[in-house]
């Protein structure tokens, strides 16, 4: 989080509450002489907001929404429940719950201008939202003067956008002058130049933007995990249930439960978990002890709300049912090249986005991004018993790809350990 004040006053609180696992921003700004306060695109958790609105003393008294995003679950239905806060939306949103319509020129003192999301916008086409964003950065965000602040709503790794930058506060002046969507050029040309090379959005994208139109149920972030017996893991699993272990790729490779699927939590884990299962799916998670709160809040932040719960006491039940345990097949660089030159009929597939893959790739790879892989699933092979090789940029996303083919009934599968970044000074050398 980080806090400023506003130049030549104490009386202004600026908050940026940056989430990096999924590259978002949100923004608590108040003003503690008159202790009112505005929150900007909430996450679902709500209660680093709370918190901190209480040490300065703030109401929260409005909860704004710059765009239906498709990216995150927002917490305005939570802020609005906690607080007694008005939810104002865009008057272009037409959204399900009670809410103050804000309209263009209207003066709140504070702004946000973003690119919307393109793929995953309800009702409204890419090119009609590529036309808006062309007129209004053309006409509001460049009259501005060059010293004006610029907070964004998400940073480098969102698949909100494309090339985002890592800084998390510009300038108009410096967007001006380096942001490429900022140049000359005529309105098909800039929305060739938008939409160009956008990697595939994640399949929850349309599912969240649609609830966050809706009048939905309430996180409620305090409520306490609910643990498993193996059995009824086992029940859920039966049934359809998309087990997940949230473990890094090493100690899941070492040995987990026959089925599950490898979305670690040390990296983008809501993205990846909204990649491999779908909110209709009832989920089961396996976590490191400890990480259980950690993990559900992750989920409910895009709206995966089905969690029947956790599987208690991970490591001792996977020792007493050995006959549950499998492991991953986890190749060193050396190994995998040397599999590519021996290994007949071997299928190599790339998960990395095909923005990555045209930069370089294993010759004779085919490029199945992890975002999609969920749906090829069943198009990539009629012989589950052919040996197959995943790999992306550094182990993360094969990791998780290999996982969801042996989950649906590849038995020859590993993935590449440090990734295309590994191989390549291999695949190059003379």
């Amino acid at each position: 989080m980080t806090t400023q004040t506003n130049p030549g006053s104490t009386t202004m609180i600026f908050e940026q509450h940056y989430l990096d696992c999924l590259s978002q921003a949100s923004y608590l700004i108040g003003d503690e002489r008159t202790g009112r306060a505005v929150v900007v695109d909430p996450r679902r958790d709500i209660a680093d907001y709370l918190a901190s609105a209480e040490e300065h003393g703030l109401s929260i008294e409005l909860v704004i929404e710059t765009h239906f995003h498709a990216d995150f679950l927002s917490g305005h239905l939570e802020l609005a429940r906690a607080t007694g806060a008005e939810i104002g939306v865009g008057a272009a949103g037409q959204p399900e719950f009670a809410h103050r319509s804000l309209h263009d020129g209207e003066r709140i003192e504070l702004g946000d201008v973003g690119r919307p999301d393109l793929l995953a916008s309800v009702g409204v086409t890419a090119d009609e939202l590529g036309r808006s964003l062309y007129h209004s950065l053309r006409n509001q965000f460049l009259t501005l003067p060059d010293d004006t602040k610029v907070f964004p709503a998400h940073g480098a790794g969102s698949a909100c956008g494309k090339q985002l930058s890592t800084e998390t506060v510009s300038t108009i002046g410096e967007q001006r002058a380096t942001n490429y969507a900022l140049a000359a050029m005529l309105v098909a040309e800039f929305l060739s130049v938008v939409t160009e090379g956008q990697p595939a959005a994640p399949g929850y994208f349309s599912y969240d933007a649609q609830l966050n139109k809706s009048e939905r149920l309430v996180f409620d972030e305090a409520a306490p995990a609910a643990p498993l017996r193996l059995d009824e893991v086992l029940a859920h699993q039966a049934r359809g249930a998309v087990v997940i272990d949230t473990r890094d790729a090493a100690t899941f490779a070492a040995g987990h439960l026959s089925g599950s699927i490898n979305v670690a939590l040390d990296g983008r884990f809501a993205e990846f978990a909204g990649s491999v299962a779908q909110p209709s799916d009832t989920l089961v998670v396996v976590t490191e002890p400890g990480d259980e709160r950690e993990a559900r809040v992750r989920l409910a932040r895009i709206g995966f709300d089905r969690l029947a719960g956790f599987l208690a006491e991970p490591y001792r039940q996977l020792v007493e049912h050995p006959e549950l345990m499998r492991q991953a097949s986890r190749l060193t660089a050396e190994e995998f090249v040397r599999r590519c030159n021996s290994v007949p009929g071997l299928r190599v597939i790339d998960v990395r986005t095909h923005g990555e893959h045209s930069l370089g790739s294993v010759p004779g790879a085919d490029v199945v991004p992890v975002a999609e892989l969920r749906d090829e699933v069943a198009h990539l092979s009629t012989d589950l018993d052919a040996p197959v090789v995943v790999f992306c940029a550094g182990g993360y996303r094969s990791s998780l790809a290999a996982s969801l083919l042996r989950a649906h009934g590849f038995t020859d599968v590993s993935d590449v350990l440090g990734g295309y970044g590994a191989c390549e000074p291999l695949l190059t050398a003379d």
